[in-house]
């Protein structure tokens, strides 16, 4: 029975904690022997994870703690500490490193670590162990010297190897001082020895590794650095083609050298993907927050990577930044979508514990939901109801066009006459909204079903193109159901004829009849 349980709940099954692994590897060789790594996911029944935690007879259970779980590790270690007041529970993680007398779940463990636990959760644990019993609750996490760290790669088990993601990191730490982000509490980025590093990814592609999501804030700050790990990556596809791995990169927008580029076309496609954090395009909201970027340079290098290259382009965007209103935002998202990433992530600006983002909130009004996970809820720019409309146009962008299910019917949503590709698709998400008062749980025929409605009803779309194109998208996402324009095996366009409207003239038949057809066939 191990005498300490590292711990921590997962946004889902195939996100592999590296944290707990760090901290596993660089316990004492005893220590080690004595410990064991447990990982959950967040929805799960807090009796049923108690109730594993007591199965392993721990002295000492330790949480990852995070904005995505730590509503519900407060409510597992309350349930813990009520039945099995004599474990005590460590722990850490950037959701306790800041803010610690407000919060529950610091209150009720019995030792708190802030900032990097590396080294100093070694010590607490043998303290805890072997004594003397550490008299600070609070115990501040040492800067590890990297070189002098263990690496945690060889604690990935072959299950996780198998079937989940792999956090890796080449580097700690970020340049940029970003207020909305807790790496501008960072002083510089400090790179790991780059042959020891590769070293240990030769390890894990050597049992089978395929999957490589860099951690790194700033993967492209170091140009030699970065050409050496793209090199390790693409010797290995060249060598083994038909089992090619994956390697995910933080891309800083605005610095991509020739060298860099040279390279990074090599790579083919589904092998490459770079998550660019834009964040905004407006060069006051930028200053507001310290952020630093070249925006002609960030859009060139966008430009570059969609027409040069296969690496698949995640671009982020979040709203609610200070400063920037809701033209202004939709502006950003039309600079970003006419330039042809594969995703584009709307977020909405989070107040994380730390964060020099909170120097705001004065002046410009800013409100934030006092739970995790901190979202903004209105500013002097954008009042809630505002914020409301961003957040169910970043969900149904998730489901349309982020999804890759609407490749055909997106261009007919976005395009920009005579309004833009924001307003067009906010237009959509505002009218699915009012159809059906949700945003989740809508079952896939029936988002296809509502986007057809829409393109015919509010789109201006001809019927026949707005079926052609659906039709198309729906076929090729493998669903074997029918549509509603598909019931009897006649089609909506077919029925308008019936009743006098002649094809590739849809305006014809208004949009109350357009509807009364569409609602006959869905409920037929």
């Amino acid at each position: 029975m191990p005498s300490v349980v590292l711990a921590t709940l997962n946004a889902r099954y195939a996100h592999a904690s590296l944290g707990l692994r760090y901290l596993f590897a660089n316990l004492d060789d005893n220590l080690r022997a004595e410990a064991k790594i447990l990982e959950f996911v967040i929805g799960s029944k807090a009796e049923t994870l108690v109730e594993q935690l007591l199965a392993e007879n721990p002295k000492v259970v330790s949480f990852g703690v995070y904005i995505w779980n730590v509503d519900e590790t407060t409510k597992l270690i309350a349930m813990l500490k009520a039945v099995a007041p004599q474990i005590k529970v460590v722990i850490g993680g950037p959701e306790v490193s800041f803010e610690i007398p407000e919060q529950r779940v610091c209150a009720l463990a019995d030792y708190v670590i802030t900032g990097p636990g590396d080294i100093t959760y070694n010590k607490l644990v043998r303290a805890l162990l072997h004594g003397p019993r550490p008299l600070m609750k609070v115990h501040v996490g040492e800067e590890p010297d990297l070189d002098q760290l263990k690496l945690p790669y060889a604690y990935y088990t072959d299950e996780d190897i198998a079937k989940r993601h792999l956090y890796v990191e080449a580097s700690r730490g970020c340049p940029f001082k970003c207020e909305f982000c807790l790496s501008s509490l960072d002083k510089t980025a400090t790179p790991f020895n780059t042959e020891r590093f590769l070293s240990e990814m030769a390890k894990l592609y050597d049992r089978g590794a395929r999957t490589f999501k860099f951690v790194d804030r700033t993967f492209n700050l170091n140009v030699n650095t970065s050409l050496a790990i793209l090199n390790f990556f693409l010797e290995r596809i060249e060598a083994k083609p038909d089992d090619p791995c994956f390697a995910h990169f933080e891309l800083v927008p605005d610095h991509l050298p020739e060298k860099l580029k040279t390279t990074i076309a090599k790579f083919p496609p589904g092998t490459l993907q770079f998550e660019i954090g834009i964040q905004t395009w407006n060069p006051e909201v930028q200053a507001n927050i310290s952020r630093k970027q070249n925006n002609d340079k960030a859009k060139d290098n966008i430009r570059w990577l969609h027409a040069h290259s296969h690496a698949h382009m995640h671009v982020d965007l979040i709203a609610g930044l200070p400063g920037e209103s809701f033209p202004s935002f939709g502006e950003g998202f039309d600079t970003l979508a006419r330039l042809g990433p594969h995703e584009i992530q709307v977020g909405v600006l989070k107040r994380l514990r730390g964060t020099p983002i909170i120097r705001h909130t004065d002046n410009f009004s800013m409100r934030y939901n006092p739970d995790a996970p901190y979202n903004i809820l209105s500013n002097n720019q954008l009042n809630f109801g505002e914020l409301q409309r961003i957040n169910r146009f970043a969900r149904f962008w998730d489901l349309i066009g982020n999804s890759g299910r609407f490749t055909t019917t997106l261009p007919l949503i976005l395009r920009e006459a005579p309004t833009s590709a924001f307003g067009r698709f906010l237009s959509l998400a505002d009218w699915i909204y009012a159809e059906t008062g949700a945003t989740h749980m809508i079952a896939l025929e029936r988002l296809f079903d509502l986007v057809y409605r829409w393109l015919v009803e509010q789109g201006e779309e001809p019927i026949e193109s707005a079926q052609a194109s659906i039709l198309s998208d729906y076929q090729k996402s493998g669903s074997k159901g029918r549509l509603s324009f598909m019931q009897r095996g006649l089609s909506v366009s077919a029925d308008l004829r019936d009743h006098g409207a002649t094809p590739g003239s849809p305006r014809k038949a208004t949009p109350a009849r357009q509807r009364r057809h569409l609602e006959t066939a869905t409920n037929s």
